[in-house]
């Protein structure tokens, strides 16, 4: 295989081409991908026809696949690994997720091991004569540290916020069982990178809803400054979906939004996983 890897240009993400992930994927070729990787934050693969079961299995690649409250509603038939992101309804009944991740965030920060990445598969992707829409934005965290004046740097590196689930208004409602088995966790706001040392800023509002050692009103204006910085032009690549990509990102040093600019009959169905676990540091 003629593998190339060619970045976007802008803070992160990079396309990844010359590989068939329909075919198996041989050790060697796998370590270049994984750099490249954990290198730009967000990988994309364009015009892939892959099943349920090798997506399963590619995911598997980087880290046992962590299954979330999502799947536990709205999941592939015969694979509960893989959660269906969709506004399509059939029999009147959503088929998935429907307006899931409108607001920055990182993938279940709610969490005690929160995973190590997420991977998207397009199946349908919404367009208005010719136009691309449903569009995701990602933003670099670790480029926005590396941007921060030292005196910023100083005062947040070491403290830790506090993460809860029941802090962000989502599209269900979520059980008193899920919310229980979703208690508040401890994170730091700066996190290193598990392969590549790098540090990131892991601050998002609403799910991050306040930081130890602050008071609340200073904590506050702290949480909101530093996720505008986050999400500030230079720091984001917005990818333009098309049908057959399958797109991964970093949830450590990447957050990310979905734009929500369609609906039916305009359709868009999307295939997610979450891989690789581990505790923040």
């Amino acid at each position: 295989m003629n593998l190339e890897i060619i970045p976007t240009g802008a803070a992160l993400a990079a396309e990844v081409r010359g590989l068939d992930l329909s075919q198996p994927v041989d050790d060697a070729t796998f370590a270049v991908i994984e750099q490249a990787y954990d290198e730009y934050g967000v990988l994309f693969f364009r015009d892939q026809r892959i099943t349920p079961e090798q997506h399963v299995a590619f995911t598997r690649r980087f880290g046992e696949i962590e299954l979330n409250i999502f799947g536990e509603r709205w999941s592939v038939p015969g694979c509960p690994e893989i959660v269906v992101v969709s506004n399509i309804t059939e029999d009147g009944k959503p088929i998935g997720v429907r307006r899931a991740g409108e607001n920055w965030h990182s993938d279940m920060c709610y969490t005690a091991r929160p995973p190590r990445g997420t991977i998207l598969y397009a199946i349908e992707t919404p367009e208005l004569h010719g136009l691309p829409l449903g569009d995701t934005e990602f933003a670099s965290a670790a480029a926005a540290w590396d941007a921060l004046p030292e005196s910023m740097r100083r005062h947040i590196d070491g403290r830790h916020a506090v993460f809860d689930f029941t802090g962000r208004k989502r599209s269900f409602q979520p059980t008193r069982e899920e919310i229980e088995r979703n208690p508040p966790v401890r994170h730091p706001i700066v996190r290193t990178h598990p392969k590549t040392g790098r540090k990131c800023l892991y601050v998002m509002r609403d799910d991050c809803t306040g930081i130890e050692g602050i008071a609340a009103e200073d904590a506050e204006v702290l949480i909101c400054a530093l996720a505008d910085h986050i999400v500030k032009p230079q720091f984001i690549y917005r990818h333009h979906w098309r049908p057959g990509d399958l797109l991964m990102w970093d949830n450590c040093t990447v957050q990310h939004r979905a734009i929500q600019d369609y609906n039916l009959p305009l359709r868009r169905k999307m295939y997610r996983t979450t891989m690789g676990g581990a505790v923040p540091v």
